[in-house]
């Protein structure tokens, strides 16, 4: 496979409904959905786990100072990724990695410091998310992310995003806790509901989008327990290898992958692609 690049669209006409609405025809700030991506996701909520692990007992921060960091982090990202016009994996990627962070964060403040019960949380969550997801579709009639060229429908990507985090990651500590599966199966657990969800969106017709969006959830326990896996101590059931080796281990890998992609732009939208599925 080669990679393919085109020249940008030209800008919307003044006076034009694209030009009223913000909108910038063929520009997607979010890349393909391609294996490089779901790789790149699971990674990225790994390094996150690990992360804000490291920070949390390591550096001695602790859950409040950690929320606080990262949440100022991710805000100066998000501020750079809004102002960017078209989709820059070098931006984009970051400022996932942090928003795991932060949805983490969100849930397990709730949990650790207000005391919340996870089914709670959980059912918390998963109405917010609903929330958005109406609000989204009422506004932009789609919550397809191929097309995520105005402010409004990026803002509301964003939102949905971090609220797929806080969910997955209260429904993934609850299942471990009720389960008491242990990493290594509950890494399986969470493939195999991944896998169904193929499934049935390749062979049974289930509707793309919102097998994007449950599988996007489900990555996030999935990449968690890959790293408590590889990070906990093994008496608690992990092999050991600690925050500090685990997340440098998936941080090279996921840095290495976002200089190649934004190198070969393999994962970016061709704007005329993107302007006729707009039509």
């Amino acid at each position: 496979m080669t990679s393919e690049t085109s020249q940008p669209p030209a800008p919307p006409v003044a006076g034009s409904a694209a030009a009223r609405s913000g909108r910038r025809p063929g520009w997607n700030k979010v890349p393909e959905v391609t294996l490089y991506f779901w790789i790149i996701k699971v990674l990225c909520t790994t390094v996150g786990e690990t992360a804000a692990d490291l920070l949390n007992a390591k550096v001695g921060l602790g859950l409040t100072g950690v929320s606080a960091l990262m949440s100022a982090l991710l805000a100066i990202v998000l501020v750079i990724q809004f102002r960017t016009g078209s989709y820059r994996a070098g931006i984009y990627w970051p400022a996932v990695a942090l928003i795991s962070v932060v949805g983490t964060l969100i849930s397990d403040n709730l949990t650790d410091n207000v005391g919340v019960p996870l089914e709670a949380s959980t059912a918390v969550f998963a109405i917010v998310l609903a929330i958005v997801f109406v609000a989204w579709f009422r506004r932009e009639r789609t919550l397809s992310i191929h097309h995520i060229d105005t402010t409004g429908r990026e803002s509301f990507y964003w939102l949905a995003v971090l609220f797929t985090f806080a969910l997955g990651t209260a429904a993934g500590d609850l299942v471990s806790e009720r389960l008491a599966l242990g990493y290594p199966l509950s890494a399986v657990l969470f493939g195999l509901a991944i896998a169904t969800v193929t499934v049935a969106h390749f062979a049974l017709g289930l509707d793309a989008v919102w097998s994007f969006w449950i599988a996007y959830i489900l990555t996030r326990p999935l990449g968690a327990s890959l790293g408590d896996y590889l990070s906990q101590p093994t008496g608690d059931g992990g092999l050991g290898l600690g925050a500090v080796v685990t997340s440098a281990l998936f941080l090279a890998v996921v840095l290495g992958l976002v200089g190649y992609l934004a190198v070969t732009r393999r994962d970016v939208t061709q704007p005329q692609q993107s302007a006729r599925d707009a039509g």
